[in-house]
This record gives structure tokens, C-alpha cells and sequence, in this order.
């Protein structure tokens, strides 16, 4: 273009985790919102408002700053700490997306993959709302409220009890549980309220518009025609999928709280002697509740994600008309419960405390063909730096099982105690959810095994890298002290790439405990500390103790959990320590479980997409897209979603990423080497910086030649070893931070804005003829790349090189 406002240059700025301020971001404490709301939105220094409307020269050599802030879509004030409360639900729904990848082969095997997850969500649903009835109906309505003693320590149940209100009206066990029932329910009611609050501000917001083709492969479930998932038109509007999955969760929980009740009336009736009627309804509710649960199941297993085109459709009969039947089915069992049964009395544990056994090995065996379908894939086409041989996925979700466990467990066997404290009139929780919280003494024993080791490598980690710092330092005094920090920055940099075999640990051990905690469980019937009467002292002491202690392990754990998440939240610092797990999670559409976090994706990838795309149709400028740590996932995920002539305007510039590091390795279905390779060839240039002391960014790992055009050697961190002219004081360890302060920064950027081309690149034609297999015009330019590492090329996209 000949008009000099259209070579304007913008760079559009994304911070990672933490958040940081626009006048942080931007250099200048005069900032002004551009365009957004309190959400999330794009500011410029002031001076900087208009312009598009100024020509070019009066910017010189140096781009128009726009910073894109985003903090608050995943932070707030501390009542947002309750969102951990469903971390479950959350780390289930990341075991979907760490599939191995397929490229295109094993389309069944893929939605098996994701069917197989959605079954392990929908059974962590009915495990916590299992876990209120427990509390809710059995322990407080059917056996403090049965038992004398414990009535009359709590009079609160007074009412409910039929020694404290002289056989009341509501003291008959099934008017109990009826009542009883309205604490599950309530808690059903308020996740379907933040499931279609979230869904109606993330889920349900339209693309930007272009993005509503048909896309070129087959289900979003079913291979990677695209050069990544995420470029798929509807990758970033899963409103059909949730709307789905919330009613059939919905639903499943109305049933078990349904059944839980309506069973034990069930149960009483038909006893000899009951009424006629009553005893008829009996197996017509048993039929509801086995013909409900069917449903549900089929309603999650039907239909998977629709990735490659925009689905409007929202099946409404069904989003309707499922939660409401369950309802409505509650509402009649709850009627059908409180009929009256005079000779009815509570006794011993609610009948149906085995549903917790069956949700266990339902659990288990999830997890166990999972492993096997993940592993299937992974040989289709491996990946050789996939965490775990592409198992991570199966044990995250073993993972979100034993966390879903605990936590159900942990809260039974707390208000248990409460209730009974050591008094030991009532029978308590069931049997498993004893033994679940008893290896929990063991486990933590493992971790610290674990921890351990980690700590002695780490040590020696450190004594390899100091040694290295002196070699790069010859010339300067050495300081003992200095060489050590840094050496120690670097080894606990190194810990990251850790996490997969400490979780592969966790989730094998996690696994063997729980089979034998359920083993144990049926075969005694009875708590540790019981079953192991009469044994050697040494094995009753120990069965007593990890008893004792994993219950008082759960109550502090739940606790400390709590007040770590609201820490969190409200202080900058632990945030940065912490916020990348969480950031991690909640990136991702909840494609596994309705319930979980919403994905604060579906607003900032848009946002990106809907700021390029305008600011390249309106100028035909240039565009350097800078993002930091998280924000560089963001900023990669909105470039593969724009047009192929808006992406080939645009320059990437990314720092402390966890892009390859944690991303490719975890997500490499979405992030592996063929889909950043795509990106790298699609974009103008890319330029990546990472150091050795940062524990979340690094190299982004290109194959071939793309290496080294991408990724820059590692920063140097610090930027002075001793005292200098330039750095008269000690210059601090930046490690994953402000990697601005660093000269290669401006260095960079000033290069990539060297090779933006000032004017909108013309069509490529179509060339005729085969093209040789994994080969794009870009890449026989640079030389061989391994077979499959890079996927076809779009039509229209660019093969330009970043060198």
C-alpha cells in the first residue's frame, strides 16, 4: 500500500500468568481503554489514540504499542477461591485434551478417547452429589437424627428426631430423608446456575465473522485436518457440546439424589406386611430410575465435540426436557417417600453406601482403557517427547478420580466426626470412604520418597550448572556465593520437565491404593482399624494410625486447600508460584464436564482474533504479536484462527512460553511439532527467547533448520555475573520475569519489524502438479524435514521463512 497511515506497525501485547497493569505493560503511566470492558481489554498510551489516523513517519522506526489485558478473566476477589472446590471436574476435562496425536488416523480411536472421558466426568458428578446425600441424608437425617444420644447433642435435628419431638410429623425416616434431600438438590441447582451463567458469557458468544466455514475434516473428534485443532472454525464455540453435557449432568445428579431417596423407601416396602399400593410403586421407581440413568448415558456418549464448523444447533427438546423429568422424577420420589410408614425406623447405614464401591471400579476401569486407547494412539504416530508415552492423559484423569475420592471422602468422614466425635454411637460413613482416607498416609509417605530424590538430583543438578557458570565467567573474580544461586535458579528450572514421572508415580500409586482399599473394603466390611483385630500389634498399630491420621489429614488438607486457592487469588506473588496450573486448566473448553471452570479462552482468543483482524483490514499494517508466558499460548491459539492473508501480516514474538515445554509435551495433539511447525510457516516470522532459569518458558524445539530461526540461544540470566559499568549493583535473577529488561528484547523485536513486509502480500497462485509428501514450497526452500512432521498446507497459506 502507498498510503503512509497503512504502514503503520502495531504490536499488540499479551500478558501471561499473574496479570500485570497496561501502564506496566505499556511504559507510560498516561493509558486510556481503547476497546473492551472491565473483563478484558486493549489499552494505548494516550498519545497513541489516533493512530491510524497519523501517518507513519511521525512513529519512526518504532511500532504503536497496544497492550491486551486479560487478568481478570482468571482472577478476582477472594470468593473466586471457590471455583477449586470443582477442581475435579477441572482436571478431568484437561485429561480430554492430553490425547496423543493421530494426525488424521484412527478416527474411532479418537472418539473412543474422548468418549471414555466424558464417562469418567459424568462419574465425578455423581460422586460428589453422592457425597452430600451421604452427609446430608445419612449421616445427619437417618442416623444422628434415629439415634438418641446424638439428637441430643445437636438439637438442631431436634424436629427430625422421633425421641426429641414425641414422633413428629417429620420424624418418620422417609420425611427425614425427604428434607434431607433439599441439600443435594440445592447443591445440583447452584452448578447448573454457574454452568449456564459461565456458558451464557463464554460458550454462547458468536466467532468473529469468516469463521463460520465448513472446514475441510471430519469430526472434531476424529483427526487433525487442520494444520492445529485450534485454527478449526468452531474450536472456540463448543455451546452445543455444554449445553448437551449440562443437562445430562444436571440429570444425573437429580437421579442420584432421586434414588438415594426413593430406594430406601423402596427397600422398606417391600418388606411383608407394607401397604399395597406402596409395594406396587416400588419397582415402577426402581424402572424410572434405571430408565433415567440409561438415558444420561446415552445422551453423553451420543455426541462428541463439532470442531470443524460452526454448530448452531442447540437441541433444545432435549436441554429442556431431560433436567426437567428428572426433577419432576425427584419431586414424586420425595412424595412417594414421605407416605406414611409407621413401623419404619432407621438402623445401621442407609441402604446404597455400595454405590460408592461401584463408582470406584467404574473408575478404575475407565482409567484402565483409557491408558489402553491412549496407548494405541501414541503408536499410530509417536511423539517422542510426550509426557509420559503419551499416558498423561490417563493419569491426569486417575488423578481427577483420587482428588473427586478424597475430597468426597474427606468431607464424610469431617462431619462424622463432627456429629459423633469419638463417642462412636453411630455406624459412620460407609466402609470405603474409610479405607480411601487411610492410604492417604501412604501415599503422602511416597511423595516424600519422591521428594526426596527430587531434592538429591536437584542438588547435584546444581553442583553441574555452577561448575558451568565459572566456565562462562573465566574472566571475571569468582564469587562462590553468586555461582551457587545461579546454579540453583537453574536446577530448580529443571524440575519442570520432572513433573511427567512424578505424576506417572502418583497416578500408579494412586491407582494400586485404591484397588486395595476397595479390595479390603468388601472382603472385611469393616474399618481398617476393626478388620485388623487380632493381628499382630505392629500391623493393628499401623491400621490404627493411618486410620486416625488420614481422616485428621483431610480435615487439614481440605482446609489448607481452601485457603491456598483464596491466597492465591488475592496475592500477586503466590498467584505467579502457583497460577500456571491453573491457568493451564481453565485454557481449555470444557469439552468433558459442564461444571467445570469456565475457559477464559473462549473470550480471550476471540478478542485477539476480532483486534487483528480489524487492525489489518482497516490499516493493511503490519502486526507484531508479543506475548509473554501464557499470553503466548493465547497469542498462537488467535493466530491460527485468523485468515491465511491477515496471518501472513503478522510477526510473533514470544518469551518465557511454555508453548513446547509444557503445552507440546501435555496437549501434543494440539501443540506437537507439526502444529507449531504450521504456525512458524503461516506466520510472517517468529522469534522465541527463553532462559535457563525460567522453570516455565523454553525453546520451542522446531524440527530441521526451523530450530534455530525460531528460538534464539538462552538469555543471559543475569545480565551481569559481577559489578559492571552498565551494572554497578548486583544484577537480580530475572527467571521467568521481565524479559523486557533484557537488550535482546528490543534487539528482536527490532528485527522482526526489519523483516514485516511493508506491503500486503498478492495471492500465491495454486500450482499444479503432486507436491512431494510432507514438503511445502517454505520447507524444500530450507531443506529436509522428517516425514510428518509437517502436515499438508493449507491453500493460501504462506511457506515465507522467518530468517
Amino acid at each position: 500500500m502507498k498510503d503512509t497511515a497503512a504502514q503503520n506497525t502495531l504490536e499488540l501485547l499479551v500478558h501471561g500468568v499473574g496479570g500485570t497493569t497496561p501502564e506496566e505493560m505499556l511504559d507510560d503511566p498516561r493509558t486510556v481503554r481503547v476497546t473492551g470492558d472491565d473483563t478484558a481489554a486493549v489499552f494505548r498510551r494516550i498519545d497513541d489514540v489516533d493512530a491510524e489516523e497519523r501517518p507513519a513517519a511521525e512513529h519512526g522506526e518504532a511500532p504503536v504499542p497496544e497492550a491486551y489485558v486479560w487478568c481478570n478473566l482468571t482472577s478476582g476477589n477472594g470468593s473466586r477461591a471457590l471455583w477449586l472446590l470443582l477442581l475435579p471436574f477441572m482436571v478431568v476435562n484437561l485429561a480430554h485434551w492430553m490425547r496423543p496425536t493421530s494426525e488424521g488416523r484412527r478416527p474411532r480411536t479418537v472418539r473412543l478417547y474422548g468418549l471414555l472421558v466424558r464417562l469418567a466426568g459424568l462419574s465425578l458428578t455423581v460422586l460428589l452429589v453422592a457425597a452430600a446425600c451421604e452427609v446430608a441424608l445419612d449421616l445427619a437425617a437417618w442416623q444422628c437424627a434415629g439415634t438418641p444420644a446424638c439428637a441430643e447433642r445437636h438439637t438442631w435435628l431436634g424436629f427430625l428426631s422421633p425421641f426429641g419431638s414425641g414422633d413428629g410429623w417429620w420424624s418418620e425416616p422417609g420425611r427425614r430423608l425427604a428434607l434431607a434431600a433439599l441439600v443435594p438438590s440445592a447443591l445440583t441447582g447452584l452448578l447448573w446456575y454457574l454452568s449456564h451463567r459461565t456458558w451464557s458469557a463464554y460458550e454462547s458468544q458468536p466467532p468473529p465473522p469468516g469463521s463460520d466455514g465448513e472446514g475441510t475434516g471430519t469430526d472434531g473428534e476424529g483427526g487433525e485436518t487442520y494444520h492445529s485443532a485450534l485454527g478449526r472454525p468452531g474450536f472456540w464455540y463448543g455451546r452445543r457440546l455444554v449445553a448437551r453435557l449440562r443437562a445430562a449432568h444436571t440429570a444425573a445428579a437429580f437421579l442420584t439424589v432421586a434414588a438415594a431417596v426413593g430406594t430406601a423407601a423402596a427397600r422398606e416396602d417391600r418388606r411383608p406386611g407394607g401397604p399395597a399400593l406402596l409395594d406396587a410403586l416400588a419397582p415402577l421407581f426402581t424402572l424410572a430410575y434405571v430408565a433415567g440413568a440409561l438415558v444420561v448415558v446415552w445422551v453423553v456418549c451420543r455426541r462428541g465435540r463439532t470442531e470443524n464448523r460452526l454448530d448452531h444447533e442447540l437441541d433444545r427438546a432435549l436441554v429442556r426436557r431431560l433436567p426437567v423429568g428428572s426433577l419432576v422424577l425427584l419431586a414424586l420420589s420425595l412424595v412417594y417417600a414421605c407416605c406414611s410408614r409407621p413401623e419404619w425406623r432407621s438402623a445401621g447405614r442407609l441402604p446404597g453406601d455400595r454405590v460408592f464401591g461401584a463408582l470406584t471400579l467404574t473408575q478404575c476401569l475407565l482409567v484402565v482403557a483409557l491408558a489402553v486407547v491412549a496407548h494405541v494412539l501414541h503408536r499410530t504416530r509417536p511423539h517422542p517427547r510426550a509426557a509420559l508415552r503419551g499416558l498423561a492423559g490417563p493419569a491426569v484423569a486417575m488423578l481427577a478420580c483420587a482428588l473427586g475420592g478424597v475430597m468426597s471422602g474427606g468431607v464424610a468422614q469431617r462431619v462424622s466426626d463432627w456429629l459423633d466425635g469419638t463417642r462412636r454411637t453411630l455406624p459412620g460413613p460407609p466402609v470405603l470412604l474409610t479405607w480411601q482416607a487411610s492410604v492417604i498416609p501412604p501415599l503422602l509417605l511416597l511423595l516424600l520418597v519422591v521428594v526426596a530424590l527430587l531434592a538429591r538430583r536437584t542438588l547435584r543438578v546444581r553442583r553441574a550448572e555452577a561448575a558451568e557458570v565459572e566456565r562462562e565467567h573465566p574472566a571475571e573474580p569468582a564469587d562462590a556465593a553468586r555461582t551457587r544461586r545461579i546454579g540453583t535458579a537453574r536446577a530448580m528450572a529443571g524440575l519442570t520437565d520432572l513433573a511427567p514421572r512424578v505424576l506417572g508415580i502418583v497416578a500408579v500409586a494412586t491407582l494400586l491404593l485404591g484397588a486395595a482399599s476397595l479390595l479390603g473394603a468388601e472382603l472385611t466390611e469393616e474399618v481398617p482399624g476393626d478388620a485388623a483385630e487380632g493381628a499382630p500389634a505392629a500391623l493393628q498399630g499401623a491400621a490404627d494410625t493411618t486410620q486416625a491420621c488420614g481422616s485428621w489429614l483431610i480435615g487439614v488438607g481440605f482446609l489448607l486447600f481452601v485457603t491456598w486457592g483464596r491466597r492465591a487469588y488475592k496475592d500477586p506473588s503466590a498467584r505467579r508460584t502457583i497460577g500456571i496450573l491453573w491457568d493451564v486448566g481453565t485454557f481449555w473448553p470444557r469439552a468433558a464436564h459442564p461444571f467445570a471452570p469456565p475457559c477464559y479462552a473462549e473470550r480471550a482468543v476471540p478478542d485477539l482474533t476480532w483486534r487483528m483482524a480489524t487492525w489489518t483490514r482497516a490499516t493493511g499494517g503490519r502486526l507484531v504479536l508479543s506475548g509473554h508466558s501464557q499470553g503466548s499460548v493465547l497469542a498462537a491459539a488467535a493466530a491460527w484462527q485468523l485468515e491465511p492473508s491477515a496471518r501472513r501480516r503478522v510477526a510473533l514474538l514470544t518469551y518465557g512460553s511454555p508453548l513446547e515445554r509444557l503445552y507440546g509435551r501435555w496437549f501434543p495433539a494440539h501443540f506437537g511439532p507439526a502444529a507449531l511447525s504450521a504456525l512458524h510457516r503461516e506466520v510472517d516470522c517468529w522469534r522465541n527467547l527463553y532462559r535457563l532459569t525460567d522453570p516455565i518458558g523454553g525453546p520451542v524445539r522446531l524440527p530441521g533448520d526451523c530450530g534455530p530461526e525460531v528460538d534464539r540461544a538462552p538469555l543471559k540470566d543475569p545480565l551481569a555475573y559481577g559489578r559492571t559499568a552498565l551494572h554497578p549493583l548486583p544484577a537480580p535473577i530475572l527467571g521467568h520475569s521481565d524479559y523486557q529488561a533484557d537488550p535482546a528484547f528490543a534487539e528482536e523485536r527490532r528485527l522482526l519489524l526489519a523483516r514485516l513486509r511493508p506491503e500486503v502480500p498478492g495471492p500465491r497462485p495454486i500450482e499444479e502438479g503432486p507436491r512431494p509428501v510432507g514438503k511445502t514450497p517454505s520447507a524444500l526452500r530450507r531443506g529436509p524435514v522428517e516425514e510428518g512432521d509437517d502436515p499438508p498446507q493449507a491453500p493460501g497459506s504462506s511457506g515465507r521463512s522467518s530468517g
